[in-house]
């Protein structure tokens, strides 16, 4: 079942600017005899003293002020208005705060560390990335790049998953039951192609939605324009994005499609496993017991999986988007990022609601199509 962690703006007290509080929500202020900035710095406390505004549905401030600078096709990249000086201020936090915790920059994963080189990055990423390294579980699943920049940006990424994964087979089974009744039982094989399918795809519905911490280093420049677009574009095409970093709507939309694409692969590969197992059980059970033996007619393979293919691409692409990046990154975080068991028990019960709402829109959609006909 897509993320919270937010990347928000909030009044600082005693101040007439905007902090942004990426993860962690800390303080920083500078102090060098050699440096513009004065305070002391700490990891658990960076602030940006910036004016920003961050709109509600789409991005931080100057999403859209790069579009003319990177001609539609790159973006993204944080050089419009203030890109500098972002960049700037989030390289000399980020190093600051390794430095305090005693962190080599050659000891941090090759991208992280070309993230923070190019200043693409806040210092609260890295504060989270050195909380995230006390668990050794997170410090594994941290070797890989798509978990690295997921975890960065949400930190309940993991349990966001594991209740999607684990409520999704009772939510869609009972979906299931409530459409088809007292045909339950004569639709079982449906029901249980139905079920495998969304144990496969539930974790790429969380997966590829959510929102990151983008740590993609710039494509060679020999790539094709489309490829750069596309590279650029962010995870979520609601994710708020972090200082230093700005999309393009243009971009945002193409994050749609970008999805749309993965999941629609996602959605005829894990039909065509669905089926297929549906199918051998079948013919199995009328081998076994020569009475049920044309009761249930095979389910249609191809069909199935392209219809599947599709509706994963529109329905399952734009709820995931909108859970991850407007009701959870966008509402429920602000609300509650200070109390994270009610922010996990909302964010349970909203997807828990958006996967049974899947299954009954599932059925429907095979039924309409033609590919399950009601008893």
């Amino acid at each position: 079942m897509a993320i919270t962690s937010s990347f928000f703006c909030v009044p600082t007290p005693n101040t007439s600017s905007i902090s942004e509080s990426n993860l962690s929500r800390p303080h920083l202020s500078f102090s060098s005899s050699s440096s513009s900035f004065t305070g002391a710095i700490s990891a658990k406390s960076i602030s940006f003293h910036r004016r920003l505004t961050i709109s509600p549905v789409f991005s931080a401030a100057g999403s859209d002020n790069n579009n003319n600078n990177n001609g539609g096709s790159g973006g993204g990249d944080g050089d419009g208005d203030g890109g500098d000086e972002d960049r700037d201020r989030n390289r000399s936090e980020a190093m600051m705060l390794l430095a305090e915790s005693g962190t080599e920059l050659e000891s941090l994963p090759k991208d992280l560390a070309a993230a923070i080189e190019s200043g693409r990055i806040p210092g609260s990423v890295i504060t989270r990335f050195l909380e995230l390294q006390r668990s050794a579980v997170m410090r594994w699943l941290m070797q890989f790049a798509g978990f690295r920049e997921r975890l960065l940006a949400d930190d309940l990424f993991l349990a966001k998953l594991a209740m999607e994964c684990g409520v999704g087979v009772f939510t869609k089974t009972a979906a299931e039951y409530e459409r088809r009744r007292e045909n339950f039982f004569n639709e079982l094989e449906v029901v249980f192609a139905d079920v495998v399918m969304a144990i496969i795809a539930d974790f790429m519905l969380v997966y590829l939605p959510a929102p990151t911490v983008s740590l993609r280093p710039p494509l060679a420049l020999s790539a094709g324009g489309l490829s750069k677009f596309f590279h650029n574009c962010p995870d979520n095409a609601f994710q708020i994005a972090i200082s230093g970093t700005s999309y393009s709507l243009l971009q945002r939309f193409g994050a749609i499609a970008r999805n749309g694409a993965k999941l629609f692969a996602v959605g005829t590969t894990s039909s065509l496993v669905g089926t297929a197992v549906t199918n051998a059980f079948i013919k199995a059970k009328g081998a076994v017991d020569k009475t049920s033996e044309g009761e249930v007619e095979t389910v249609p393979i191809v069909s199935t999986s392209v219809a599947y293919g599709v509706y994963m691409a529109v329905s399952s692409n734009l709820r995931y988007q909108v859970l991850a990046g407007v009701v959870e990154q966008r509402l429920l975080e602000p609300l509650l990022h200070q109390h994270k068991l009610a922010l996990s028990a909302m964010c349970f019960a909203v997807r828990t609601g958006n996967t049974f709402l899947g299954s009954l829109l599932w059925v429907d959609y095979a039924r309409l199509i033609g590919i399950q006909k009601s008893h």
